[in-house]
């Protein structure tokens, strides 16, 4: 008391005013309008792969009924005679693909591995943007440099040198027989392994620096070289990230058009085994052709190419897929 009064009054503090809760109906019924939208999305997609997988086989029909599997089989490519095989196609499809990955690959990886591991601070923003900048370049720019560049200096560094010293080796001869004009599988191999090391290493650089450094600190504290981390620490934890990158580059590889045009020589002919001589790809026979071909055979045969390039591409999805599931799998066995 103060005076002998009574202390005044304190007036009591209301709480703050919660807002209003959402009606639990208005909720419910959102998750449901988001459930269906994602599962839509979901089927959309597998629609679309459905819907482009039956225009194929209904455009390719007619060369489905006549050639059956012979098709695959088959080197012959005459359209005023209506007889028609995709073997070299595929055969240059595939093998210029296997020649990318083959240099794609070990470049890539010795990329991300610098960038991650080896690269002082200052150099690794540019050098990683000036590899993600060669992704941008157009194919058909690729494609125009190694016709008028990159042919020329493959030609006569590369081509006839390889002649003059291994020609007459059993075995290799055969691989590097023909013209050595600076055209051909070898060249568009290489074209596109250049086209694809962009992907390649970003995906590799990426999934490298996901690692948690506590891992790598703790194998370098052991005395483990930079390799060893790299073998025994990046890679195991990033397996699918790296699997995942290579199937990339293999997808793009597969699919690339403009720039095999240009470099591949465009023939319809297998004389040989050679790198050295001039092919023909699915994309590149697809892209010369469709334009100008008939209804009909000529029409369907390309259409039948296409459904092949479908197909390739899923297995080659399907086995990696496998791989990692196997790979997985032993990884628990060990455990």
């Amino acid at each position: 008391m103060t005076n002998g009064l009574p202390p005044p009054a304190v007036p009591a503090l209301s709480a703050p005013a919660l807002p209003a809760a959402r009606p639990r109906r208005a909720s419910a019924l959102a998750d449901r309008l988001f459930a269906w939208a994602a599962k839509g999305a979901a089927l959309l997609t597998l629609g679309l792969l459905a819907a482009i997988m039956g225009l194929l086989l209904v455009g390719a029909w007619p060369a489905i009924r006549q050639f059956g599997p012979g098709f695959l089989t088959s080197a012959v490519w005459d359209p005023v005679q209506e007889n028609f095989g995709g073997l070299v196609m595929i055969y240059g499809t595939l093998v210029t693909s296997l020649i990318a990955l083959v240099i794609a690959v070990p470049v890539s990886f010795g990329i991300a591995l610098f960038l991650t591991e080896l690269s002082p601070a200052w150099l690794k923003r540019p050098l990683g943007t000036a590899i993600e900048l060669l992704a941008a370049i157009p194919s058909i720019v690729y494609g125009m440099w190694g016709l008028l560049v990159f042919a020329p200096i493959l030609s006569t560094w590369v081509q006839q040198p390889l002649q003059a010293w291994l020609g007459g080796v059993p075995g290799l001869g055969a691989l590097l027989s023909g013209p050595p004009v600076g055209i051909g599988i070898l060249s568009a191999g290489i074209i596109l392994a250049i086209m694809i090391i962009p992907f390649i290493a970003s995906v590799m650089r990426d999934v490298f620096e996901v690692t948690p450094a506590l891992l790598k600190e703790s194998a370098y504290g052991l005395g483990a070289t930079t390799w060893e981390v790299v073998y025994k620490v990046v890679l195991p934890y990033t397996r699918t990230g790296v699997i995942g990158g290579i199937m990339l580059g293999l997808g793009r590889a597969l699919g690339e058009t403009m720039a095999v045009t240009f470099v591949i020589g465009n023939m319809n002919q297998l004389n040989s085994v050679s790198v050295f001589e001039a092919a023909n790809s699915i994309t590149s026979a697809l892209a010369n052709e469709f334009a100008e071909a008939a209804p009909g055979l000529h029409q369907a045969s390309l259409i039948y190419l296409g459904l092949v390039l479908f197909f390739i591409t899923f297995v080659v999805l399907a086995l990696s897929k496998l791989l990692l599931l196997r790979l997985e799998k032993a990884e628990g066995s060990k455990t």
